[in-house]
């Protein structure tokens, strides 16, 4: 198929940024997105042209790198799925694709389609471990009983990759689900009691100075989530946060 791409190009963090409309052809409906990006690569380093920045890992959707905006949605107009497991039959042949970073005050762009996430890393460091003793002393798995409800949802909520799109999806750049899912993980299990008050109040706080906004339960980033992360984490979070506010 051949594809026109309007791609947002930004040389650095302080450059005026501009879209930039690239061809390109005989992409095959059964490459995925980012292999399609690596086509248009390798032309613009062919003609010796600065190639698109992206950012890209394991590309089995597991490191949640690849942050694109395509088409006004992140990670594209599929559901359950990070850029690199977004295929181009989920396009026609003749479209064009727009493609810009993640948007957000806490996610400035560093080149192109490129962002710092940083941020997620701070509100981690905040208070997302736990002091309990995991190595040299470890106990055994079943000597901590915990009902499966609790230990299912701390599962789910522990597939959080980070990747930042619900971010970029909700209109508010509100941080809530990550920081919910990383709180909630913690809170559903007996490890993670120790540190809980602290914890919550940390990483909510730590959210705030990032510049995050506030959820107003538009809903938009549990569906965007490509793990599909519930809002009851963010529920959750809520209900922790205030009980440790009381506390203190």
């Amino acid at each position: 198929m051949n594809l026109t791409l309007k791609i947002w190009r930004q040389k650095g963090p302080k450059d005026k940024g501009q879209m930039v409309d690239y061809q390109v052809s005989d992409i095959s409906e059964h490459m995925s997105f980012l292999e399609m990006m690596d086509v248009l690569n390798e032309e613009l380093i062919a003609r010796g042209e600065e190639p698109v920045a992206f950012d890209h890992d394991c590309r089995e959707g597991i490191c949640g790198m690849c942050s694109m905006f395509i088409n006004g949605e992140a990670h594209g107009p599929d559901r359950g799925i990070t850029t690199c497991q977004l295929h181009m039959r989920m396009f026609k042949d003749g479209d064009t694709i727009t493609i810009e970073p993640f948007r957000a005050k806490a996610f400035p762009v560093i080149k192109d389609l490129v962002v710092d996430r940083s941020s997620f890393d701070r509100i981690q460091h905040a208070g997302g471990y736990i002091s309990v003793n995991t190595s040299g002393n470890t106990q055994d798995a079943n000597a901590l009983p915990i009902a499966k409800e609790a230990a299912d949802k701390a599962m789910d909520a522990a597939t959080c990759i980070g990747c930042g799109a619900c971010v970029a999806t909700c209109k508010n750049a509100s941080a809530m689900l990550f920081v919910g899912a990383k709180v909630s993980q913690y809170a559903l299990l007996p490890q993670g009691q120790v540190e809980a008050a602290d914890r919550v109040l940390a990483m909510v706080n730590q959210m705030d100075e990032e510049g995050f906004g506030n959820c107003t339960n538009t809903g938009a980033c549990e569906i965007e989530c490509p793990k599909g992360i519930s809002l009851e984490n963010i529920a959750r979070m809520n209900s922790e946060f205030l009980k440790a506010s009381l506390k203190g």
